[in-house]
């Protein structure tokens, strides 16, 4: 425990080398750009592997679940670039789990409580890289038909054919969604977050106490409240003049959370990986198994 105590953020001064600010920073400067390509390359490389090898069908329940039980037929919306959006989205992917190894308070915890914080923080983690690195994405609207639309048209005769299109991500995700993402990334834009911000918003995203099962609960909490109190006395040291300007990230932090990290791995990463788990892959590039 004494370990876990001595890695403890000592506010927005960032003075001390253990703090998540001065973790963050020192990572991000620790790779080379041509690691970094490397590192973009391999996992996108290991995303394709995964996909040609273990690729299926979706269920028929799923389809089920997503069609519209009053007839009518559904918004839905697909990237129109999905080849350039997924390749952003997973260098992203690699930035985000090498920011959370970078951390000295994450790596102290044990690992059950890493892999809970992983799976619960992967995907905001990685809307939030996306808003920092300023990826923008296109999108083209699709209609889904409901349930009884495809039994009038024969869904029966061609479910092999229309389920194979539906297991990479033919059918795309709800506009709803879609909007929600990228309310999201505007809000950050306009507000226009620093590099310390971020750095501060990605740890009160990491360190999330209410992941049910954690062992260092309380520890895990205190990381939270210290994420939020270092943003917040950062805020009020550089911008002095806009007093709503933390009500503006926390707002745009209430965002982030309400999106929904099987939304995001249909979007930016069904089109590249098929039908395999999405937490499959992540233990795999986090751990290197």
């Amino acid at each position: 425990m004494a370990a876990l105590e001595s890695c403890r953020c000592r506010g927005a001064s960032g003075r001390n080398n253990n703090s998540i600010l001065y973790s963050i920073l020192k990572s991000d400067s620790l790779a080379t750009a041509e690691e970094r390509q490397h590192q973009h390359q391999h996992a996108l490389q290991h995303l394709l592997q995964k996909s040609s090898s273990t690729a299926g069908p979706a269920s028929l329940q799923e389809l089920r679940q997503q069609a519209c039980s009053c007839g009518s037929t559904r918004r839905r919306g697909v990237l129109r670039a999905p080849q350039v959006t997924c390749k952003a989205a997973s260098a992203v992917l690699v930035k985000t789990l090498r920011f959370v190894k970078n951390v000295p308070c994450f790596r102290e915890l044990p690992e059950d409580d890493q892999l809970m914080l992983i799976r619960s923080g992967w995907a905001p983690l990685l809307v939030l890289g996306l808003a920092q690195d300023r990826v923008d994405f296109e999108t083209s609207e699709t209609v889904e038909p409901s349930m009884l639309q495809r039994i009038l048209t024969g869904l029966p005769d061609r479910q092999s054919e229309l389920l194979a299109g539906q297991s990479r991500g033919a059918a795309g995700v709800s506009v709803v969604d879609i909007e929600a993402i990228k309310a999201f990334l505007n809000k950050c834009w306009s507000v226009d977050i620093s590099t310390k911000e971020y750095a501060y918003l990605k740890g009160a995203v990491l360190f999330n106490p209410d992941v049910e099962g954690l062992r260092y609960l309380h520890y895990i909490q205190s990381l939270r409240r210290e994420a939020h109190q270092a943003l917040n006395e950062h805020v009020r040291l550089i911008h002095r003049e806009d007093t709503t300007r933390f009500a503006k990230l926390l707002i745009a932090l209430s965002m982030l959370r309400a999106i929904s990290p099987a939304v995001v791995a249909q979007l930016f990463f069904r089109p590249v990986i098929g039908t395999v788990s999405i937490e499959e892959v992540l233990m795999e590039m986090f751990y290197g198994k």
